[in-house]
């Protein structure tokens, strides 16, 4: 016949392992949602239009936020008449530095949307990575 302390040293470390498990497994999840919902590619793909602000700005965490204008008609002297903004952060300071010297001119930009915006990457959920002058 076993001893009621030898039952309750088995129960401590099978309660001990479930626990273990338990925050092993809340970790994980923590983990996975953070990638699923701040790092994963949600979609990709090039915007083309005219860069009309780029700024550094943030109290904490300094982030590169740019605005383009996306022309689907034009008008008398190229003038854009029907347009939409493209609001978009960067990471990459090669790729800000290029933006920033390209203001005002016409660009094609490559990006990679997530589900949501990092406030530590940007107000944006558009991640723009790579850029060409037109």
């Amino acid at each position: 016949m076993q001893s009621s302390s030898t039952i309750s040293s088995r129960a401590g470390r099978t309660s001990r392992k479930i626990l273990r498990f338990f925050i092993v497994a809340v970790v994980i999840a923590g983990l996975f949602f953070v990638w699923w919902n701040y790092y994963y590619t949600y979609s990709e793909g090039y915007r083309y239009g005219l860069l009309q602000k780029f700024s550094h700005k943030g109290n904490v965490f300094k982030t590169y936020e740019g605005e383009m204008i996306l022309s689907s008609v034009k008008g008398n002297n190229n003038v854009a008449i029907a347009s939409e903004k493209f609001y978009f952060s960067v990471t990459d300071k090669t790729v800000a530095q290029q933006l920033d010297n390209l203001q005002g001119h016409v660009v094609t930009l490559h990006y990679k949307q997530t589900k949501h915006p990092a406030f530590w990457r940007g107000d944006s959920e558009y991640i723009v990575d790579s850029v060409k002058q037109e």
